[in-house]
């Protein structure tokens, strides 16, 4: 059943029971349902006490591949129930999900039953900070900080890993209209360093151009967007791909911390 937006506020306290597991998409529903963004039908097995929450993009036209469908389950038989339903999944065309890597399992199995192959795009940690107050002091002087805005699409898009097409062009202007974001600005007002919010309130896109690298910039970002994120109420957290070693590091310094044994996957499913 596709819940309305009443039940969606009721959900988002449900979700809590199944912290942190359930973060990516108890996230997305405290964005939700404070911040309006692009549209999402938000799909559950029954209610009010779910065991499969989906939250599925609402696809206007072919570039809109980046955006993603998210699950969450507690059951791993009801789970496979749920997607072999057309109406749930519709595996005729490309789609983007993103789930825990054991229940990714039984996502692919109930794709391979259709004769859908799948890609797999990556496999994340998922750093969490429970408490703003434990991030350590970071030099902000003659730093100047702003959010940022539509004149900035661009850059982002072609410095992204995924980016430089229309399809995540039009991802990353719903992330930077509606959603917080924080930018270093050099000294003519031009973005040199930057972080973004998923449509999951997960913190990401983090980079800074090589010509101002070494500078703290990326330090100076997590810890004000971490402080200003914790202050209006939303879970601070970000997914590190494995093999971001680097990444994950950072965040290691700033306080963030994970549980080794969970991890976040996102896969492919059909050909573009």
């Amino acid at each position: 059943m596709e819940l309305t937006e009443d039940q969606l506020k009721v959900a988002e306290i449900e979700l809590q029971r199944y912290l942190p597991q359930s973060l990516k998409i108890y996230g997305f529903l405290v964005l939700r349902n404070r911040v309006k963004s692009d549209p999402y039908i938000v799909l559950v097995d029954r209610w009010p006490k779910f065991s499969v929450i989906i939250c599925k993009p609402q696809y206007e036209q072919k570039t809109d591949l980046f955006k993603d469908t998210m699950v969450f389950a507690n059951d791993d038989a009801i789970l496979m129930e749920t997607i072999r339903k057309a109406s749930v999944i519709d595996w005729s065309r490309y789609l983007c999900l993103g789930i825990s890597l054991p229940h990714m399992e039984i996502v692919k199995a109930g794709a391979s039953e259709r004769n859908v192959p799948s890609d797999k795009l990556a496999v994340c940690h998922m750093m969490t900070l429970d408490d703003a107050s434990k991030l350590p002091p970071v030099d902000c002087s003659g730093i100047c900080l702003n959010s940022l805005d539509e004149s900035h699409l661009d850059l982002v898009n072609q410095t992204w890993k995924f980016g430089k097409n229309q399809g995540a062009a039009g991802m990353i202007r719903n992330m930077v209209l509606n959603f917080p974001s924080c930018c270093v600005l050099d000294a003519d007002g031009r973005p040199v360093s930057w972080i973004l919010t998923y449509v999951s309130c997960a913190l990401g896109m983090l980079y800074t151009l090589p010509e101002h690298r070494g500078k703290g910039y990326a330090k100076v970002l997590i810890s004000s967007m971490a402080k200003r994120l914790s202050g209006q109420g939303y879970p601070v957290f970000c997914f590190i791909e494995e093999e971001n070693i680097a990444s994950y590091q950072l965040f290691k310094s700033m306080s963030f911390s994970e549980d080794p044994s969970y991890r976040e996957a996102w896969y492919g499913f059909n050909d573009f």
